[in-house]
Order: C-alpha cells, then sequence, then structure tokens
C-alpha cells in the first residue's frame, strides 16, 4: 500500500521526523518497505510567468520568451516546448539552479540569442515522463515561488508491506489508528456534515443472501454535474497514492476507499434495468460485463448485485459495465455495503481479476461505519459535482458478532519473556481503542468491528507486543539440557540421505508440489490427479504424484542455457488418492503425501577431460548410484524389467526392496525426449524414502587369513533368460547348501553374441566366482565339486550349457 506522508498527517501528526515515524510503523508490524521522495533532489527553481513569447529569428521550433521571475525586471529565455505561450505559469529553472540529473543551468546562448535560464517539463524536473511540454503550474501559483513548495513536493511516500491479517491498515484511516496508538497522537478521522435531504427517493433493496451480504446502504443524488474537475488537491493525494485520475464521480469513490478503507460503487440510476434491486448469489447460465470490458460466467459461489432481473454488478469485486458512471450521467446511485469475507475470498483469483474492492472485502471491511461513510462520499460528490440526495437506506440483516477474547497477563509474560504489567496492558488496549474489562489478571477484549484479525489470546499478546515494541523485547537465548542424542544405527533421517545423494555427484533442486496437469495426465499417466481449488496459476493446477517431471523441467531449463551435463535430485512429498487415508495432524483423509527420493542425470558420465573419452550416462551408471545409496543392502534389491508412462519401454526397471515396490529407474521415453527438445535421454529414478530410511546392523567379524580362490563360469543361455534371475538362484543356493558356502562373491563380467551367427537365440554370459573358506585353504577338488554342482543346476533350470 501507497500513500503520501503529508495525507496521513492530515489525520494524525506526531511531532516526530519522517525517518522515526517509519521505525515506528516497521516495529509495530507495518513493514515501511521503501520510503521514497516525491520528487528528486533540486534547487533553484521557481514558478515563473510568460509575458510574451516571439518566434526565434535564427529557428523555426524556437520561441524567446520573456519571463516574470518575481523580481521586477523580465528575463530572456529562449524555449522549444510548443505549449509556451503568454500568461502560463511554469517551473523556471535560473541561473545557478541545479537539476535533478545534476546540471547546473547557467546564461547560454542559443543559434545567437541569449538565455537566461529554462523553462523546465515534468520530465525535467522528475516528476513524470510526460515531456510533451511545458509543465503548467495552477493559475494561484506565487510567481517566484519555490516550485517545490508550490507543488508540495517536500512529501515523502511510504509503501507498506502489509500482511494479510491486517486488513484494518489498508487505508490512510487505518495507519493513522496505529500511528496515534503508537506515539499518543490525536487522532482526527474524516468526517463530513450530513448532506441536506432533498428528495425522498430510494431504490427498495432485497438482500436474499444474508451469508453473502450483512450490510447495504444506499442513495440517490439526482442532478449530477459529471464533467466536473476533480479538486487538484484530491488528484495530488489519488496519484501519488497511486491511483489514476479519472473523473470526479470516480475519483470521489476511490478517494473515500483510500481515505477510509471504505470500497464503494457508483452505479448510473438511469442505466439500472430495474426500479429495485436484489443481492444474492449468481446462476448457473448467467454471465455478466464487467468494468474492464471482460464478460464473464457466472456460477452459484459468486455474489451479484441484480435490477430488473439482468445483473448489475459482481458483488465486492467489480461493477458491470453496464451501469458504469460516464461524462454523460445525471443521476446515481451510491452504494455501501458490508460483504462477508467468505463469500468473497477467491472470486477474483478465480476470475483472473484483481480489484481493490475485493483486496479489502476478502480480508474484513468495517460493518459499522457504512452510513457514515457514505455520508462523507455523498458530501464530496455534492460539493464537486453539485445534485440533491436522497435519504439512506440502510439495511443490516446480519453483521459479525464480535466475541469477546480472554487475555492473561501471566500467559502474556510467559509468551513474550517480558513483566507485562496490569498498567501497561490497560494503556495499550486503550491506547489502541479496545473495549475491555479486567478481571484480576485476565482482560476481556471486545474486538472493534474493524479488527478481524483479533480472534484468539495470543492475538492480544501480539497487540502487547507491538505497541511496547518488538525491539524492546529482549532476547534472551533459550535454556535447555544439552544432551547428546545417539544416532540410530539401522536408520536414515533425510538430511543424511541429502547429504549422501549430494556426494554422488547430484544437485538438489527445490520444485512446486503443485504442476502443469498435462504432466499428470500423459507424462505419468495419473487419470484423476488431485485438482487445487484454487491454484496459484492456470498451469500449477493439480498436485504431483511424481518428481520426475519437475526434474525433466530442471534439465530442459538447464540444457536451454547451453549447460552440457546436469545431475539434479530432489526428496519430497507427492500426492495420491487413496480411500484408506484418514485426517490427523500431518495427514488429509483420502490423499496419501509419501515421501520419494527421485533424481535424473543427462549429459556426459563424466566432466570433459583429458584422461577419461566422452561418454553418455546410461542406465547401468544410475543404476550403480542406486546401489551405492543402499551400500551393504544393495543385494536385496531387484530391478524387473516393467513400463512406465514416462519411460523407455524397453530400457525401464521397476525397482523392489526384499519383494515390495520400491521404486522406477529407466531412461525418459523418446516421446517426452521429443517434446522437451533434448538431444539424449535423461536416465531418471524415483524411490520411496521407506525402503532407503533402512540401514544395516553392523556386525563385525574375523576377517580371514585364508587366501582367495577365483574361478570363471561362462555358460550360454536363452536371449530372454535375465541375468538376475541366474544370479537369484545362485545366491538362493549358497544359503540352501553348506558346501556351497564358501562362494562369497559373484560378478558377471562378459556379455557375448556371436555375431557370425545370423539371429542367434543364445547369448554367452560370464560369470567370476570368488571362493574363500575361514578356516582352511580351498584345494582344487573342493572348488570344482562347487561349481559342478552351481553348474548343473543353471543347466537344470535355465537349460544353460557351458561354453
Amino acid at each position: 500500500m501507497q500513500f503520501p506522508e503529508s495525507w496521513l498527517r492530515t489525520l494524525v501528526d506526531p511531532e516526530i521526523s519522517t525517518q522515526a515515524l517509519s521505525h515506528k510503523l516497521t516495529m509495530a508490524g507495518l513493514e515501511v518497505e521503501e520510503e521514497n521522495p516525491v520528487a528528486p533532489m533540486f534547487s533553484g527553481i521557481i514558478v515563473g510567468r510568460i509575458e510574451s513569447t516571439e518566434q526565434h529569428p535564427n529557428a523555426d521550433k524556437l520561441k524567446v520568451c520573456a519571463v516574470d521571475d518575481g523580481s521586477g525586471q523580465l528575463l530572456q529565455i529562449v524555449c522549444g516546448a510548443p505549449n509556451a505561450a503568454a500568461g502560463l505559469k511554469v517551473p523556471l529553472a535560473t541561473v545557478g539552479a541545479h537539476m535533478p540529473d545534476g546540471m547546473k543551468i547557467g546564461v547560454a546562448k542559443m543559434r545567437g540569442v541569449e538565455s537566461s535560464g529554462m523553462l523546465c517539463s515534468a520530465r525535467e524536473l522528475g516528476l513524470s515522463q510526460d515531456h510533451a511540454g511545458l509543465l503548467v503550474l495552477p493559475d494561484d501559483a506565487p510567481v517566484g515561488q519555490d516550485i517545490r513548495q508550490a507543488l508540495r513536493l517536500n512529501d515523502v511516500l511510504f509503501t507498506l508491506k502489509l500482511t494479510p491479517n491486517r486488513a484494518d491498515c489498508l487505508s490512510i484511516l487505518g495507519v493513522a489508528r496505529e500511528v496515534a496508538a503508537l506515539t499518543g497522537a490525536k487522532l482526527t478521522p474524516p468526517s463530513a456534515e450530513p448532506v441536506a435531504v432533498t428528495l425522498s427517493d430510494i431504490v427498495p433493496t432485497r438482500i436474499e443472501a444474508t451469508d453473502l451480504c450483512g450490510r447495504f446502504v444506499g442513495r440517490v443524488i439526482r442532478g449530477v454535474n459529471a464533467y466536473s474537475k476533480t479538486p487538484a488537491w484530491m488528484v495530488e493525494r489519488l496519484e501519488r497514492a497511486g491511483q489514476r485520475s479519472v473523473s470526479a464521480l470516480v475519483d470521489i469513490s476511490n478517494y473515500v476507499m483510500l481515505e477510509c478503507g471504505r470500497p464503494t460503487h457508483v452505479f448510473d440510476l438511469d442505466k439500472m434495468h430495474g426500479d429495485s434491486l436484489t443481492v444474492r448469489w449468481a446462476r448457473s447460465g448467467e454471465s455478466l460485463k464487467l468494468l474492464n470490458g471482460k464478460t464473464i460466467d457466472l456460477d452459484p459461489s459468486m455474489g451479484v448485485i441484480v435490477s430488473g432481473g439482468h445483473v448489475e454488478s459482481l458483488a465486492g469485486i467489480m461493477g458491470g459495465d453496464s451501469t458504469a458512471v460516464s461524462l454523460d450521467t445525471k443521476n446515481i446511485y451510491l452504494e455501501a455495503a458490508f460483504w462477508w469475507p467468505d463469500a468473497i475470498a477467491g472470486r477474483a483469483r478465480k476470475l483472473k481479476l484483481t480489484s481493490e474492492a475485493s483486496h479489502r472485502f476478502e480480508r474484513g471491511v468495517d460493518f459499522s461505519t457504512n452510513r457514515e461513510d457514505l455520508e462523507l462520499i455523498s458530501r464530496l460528490i455534492m460539493d464537486v459535482c453539485g445534485g440533491e440526495a436522497g435519504p439512506l437506506d440502510d439495511q443490516i440483516v446480519n453483521v459479525p458478532k464480535r466475541q469477546p477474547v480472554t487475555m492473561r497477563l501471566t500467559r502474556c509474560r510467559r509468551v513474550l519473556g517480558v513483566d507485562v504489567s496490569a498498567e501497561t496492558a490497560d494503556a495499550v488496549f486503550k491506547s489502541l481503542g479496545f473495549a475491555f474489562t479486567q478481571h484480576d489478571d485476565s482482560f476481556v477484549v471486545t474486538p472493534p468491528s474493524y479488527r478481524f484479525d483479533i480472534r484468539i489470546e495470543e492475538d492480544l499478546i501480539e497487540e502487547i507486543a507491538r505497541i511496547i515494541g518488538f525491539e524492546n523485547i529482549p532476547a534472551v537465548p533459550p535454556l535447555a539440557r544439552a544432551k547428546m542424542r545417539i544416532a540410530p544405527e539401522i536408520s536414515r533421517g533425510t538430511h543424511q540421505l541429502r547429504h549422501e545423494v549430494a556426494a554422488l555427484d547430484y544437485q538438489e533442486v527445490i520444485n512446486f508440489s503443485f504442476v502443469d496437469e498435462t504432466w499428470e495426465t500423459d507424462m505419468i499417466g495419473q487419470s484423476d490427479p488431485i485438482k487445487l481449488l484454487n491454484p496459484i496459476a492456470s498451469q500449477l493446477a493439480v498436485m504431483r504424484s511424481s518428481l520426475i517431471p519437475g526434474l525433466i523441467a530442471n534439465i530442459k531449463y538447464n540444457v536451454n542455457r547451453k549447460q552440457s551435463r546436469v545431475r539434479v535430485f530432489e526428496l519430497g512429498r507427492v500426492f495420491m488418492r487413496d480411500a484408506a487415508a484418514t485426517d490427523g495432524p500431518l495427514s488429509v483423509a483420502l490423499v496419501s503425501q509419501p515421501q520419494r527420493l527421485a533424481g535424473a542425470a543427462w549429459g556426459g558420465v563424466l566432466d570433459t577431460q583429458w584422461g577419461v573419452s566422452d561418454r553418455q550416462v546410461d542406465f547401468f551408471d544410475v543404476k550403480s548410484d542406486i546401489e551405492s545409496l543402499f551400500g551393504q543392502l544393495a543385494n536385496r534389491l531387484k530391478f524387473v524389467p516393467d513400463s512406465h508412462a514416462a519411460l523407455h519401454p524397453g530400457r525401464s526397471a521397476r525397482i523392489e526392496f526384499d519383494g515390495q515396490f520400491a521404486g522406477w529407474l529407466g531412461e525418459l521415453h523418446p516421446q517426452w525426449v521429443q517434446e522437451q527438445e533434448l538431444s539424449t535421454a535423461p536416465v531418471v529414478f524415483e524411490l520411496t524414502l521407506d525402503s532407503l530410511s533402512i540401514l544395516a546392523m553392523p556386525h563385525p567379524q574375523e576377517l580371514s587369513r585364508q587366501p582367495v580362490v577365483q574361478r570363471d563360469l561362462a555358460v550360454w543361455v536363452d536371449n530372454n533368460t535375465a541375468v538376475g534371475s541366474l544370479l537369484d538362484m545362485i545366491k538362493s543356493m549358497t544359503l540352501e547348501y553348506s558346501e556351497l558356502s564358501i562362494v562369497k562373491q559373484v560378478n558377471l563380467f562378459d556379455v557375448w553374441k556371436d555375431k557370425a551367427v545370423e539371429n542367434s537365440t543364445e547369448k554367452s554370459l560370464a560369470f567370476r566366482f570368488f571362493l574363500q573358506d575361514a578356516e582352511a585353504t580351498l584345494d582344487d577338488g573342493r572348488v570344482d565339486a562347487c561349481m559342478l554342482k552351481i553348474r548343473d543346476a543353471l543347466a537344470s533350470h535355465y537349460g544353460a550349457r557351458q561354453r
């Protein structure tokens, strides 16, 4: 929220500097994000009056002006502005003046004619980007007066970064209340004498939806002159608050909203389709063309104001185009309503709209001052535009009931760590204008009608902290026993897991949990993704059920920026429908939220270097990384060929751990490689955190002093025989037969096909066995018997024959 300091000081004017005021607001929770002067620094620029102009003798586009600077002697100044004319009052940079860009004005000759100064445009003064001509000053500006005083440029613009709960400070009045409470300065709220009621006209209003509108105040004003000019002081305040001046009627409505926090709406009475209004929820099939020219389709979740069966306005958000006021408007209807925050929240975003009214109403607007605010806007309109007013039609049907909140001093002292006395709490609540009663150690506070954020005891404690000043609360370190926690031996946490993945040369990323719906439906094959009711963007409309698409997007982002090698991982939650899920402290009914670890590798397996030839990362490189993560438990992993919507059909595997699903591994599907415009396919994996959290329990044992015997076994098997199944069988045999217990390790070291045989149906697999006995040296007979038993078993089960 932006506003000029001078406007704030018309309501409350503490005897402190701008910097001190800014600091107090920030320390009270109203962070002053920016503090900028209205105009840049310059000096020596005054109000000048052009007395006469003559054509420059040597230039068609220049004029020689005689300018009165208030000294009694006219200055000769050469000017090229097209609007330079006798009688205008304009900024005059005198000889010796310093301009905003640092230039110093002196006497100069322009095409042979002497010029003693410069006449300035708004851009040359740094006030705007307008440089079409000289900045024309008001007729009543005193000649010779410093321009900073004439235009009130010694002002500061405050930009507040408000938290969503402080809707009461979305107005100058709200901020002024805070300043009065913080400094003890007198608050002078805006007010107006009620206008004279000379008409009996009213527009009957029926409120059908009391959960939408709790109070509705309206008034008819006839005979206004919409061509009237908005007062200069109002235009100045609006522009310095970031509002563009439109017309008197619109400007006055915006002014009251900014000053009092009361969004109002002005209807063109003659354009309304009926003689009465109805406030209700919209009906399916209805539509409305808004003030911004956009036509929207309405649904029953949106509130509307209807006249003669025609929707005239989108309640609390934006008015309709059909009843918008214009310069031809003669008769108007003013509306100041209280819309329930829950009835407005999210609707504007759903319609992809932004409006000052919805921003305030969805956070809560004072429901007790509707009449006073409408009287203020009526007075301003009639003072500026004239007209005759009808009576106020005030309907109160369902306004919030302010529930008292109790604050215990003992609780306040414990939370803040400060010895807050009853006298301090009493003074704070009085300065804030809170109605309260005191009972021993407790204060029972009834929140004001404009404070929608006071609901629980901690809210009142926060008010105490804000007013006494957060900087006055000492920072005391917590006192606790320093006790070392024993790290578990058979489990590892997410932090340790992140370090281990990073040690494998992957970089961590953190992506949004909500993703593009096409990622879920097409890439992941999720037919029924969990949709968001109120997404922050159209391309982030569903919750992710996999981490893989986000990592692919990370790779594409880096590839587009000429990165040749990318290895990323993410550890986070995914979201899937689960009928068995129930509500809990960290769970939501019907939605499971397991954690996953996913990684993706693209480009070279190593950084380019002289000692190793370049090679693209492949399936087995990433498979090795996964096995490294599981460590000693890698022998309990199984990679089963399977298909996944995001993965290459022939280069992907389902990962199992102890027979349970543990994740996926594979190359990205060629369809997505082409769609993402990648030169090669990334290799991706996704693992369940449950399987990764388990660590092998250390079992120390004495190292054998006996030598290790190596034997190789090469066998022919059918092309469709999986290597893993052979290794699983060998492992089970070593556990089943005691004579095979000497087999300590088996590695596949060669796969070969005879290229001389066309369409060969066999492949050769070569295994290397490592055998060792802890007690005795192995002899050839024992080793040969062991190898023969394994060979025969492979021949029996898989038809393997020794090569």
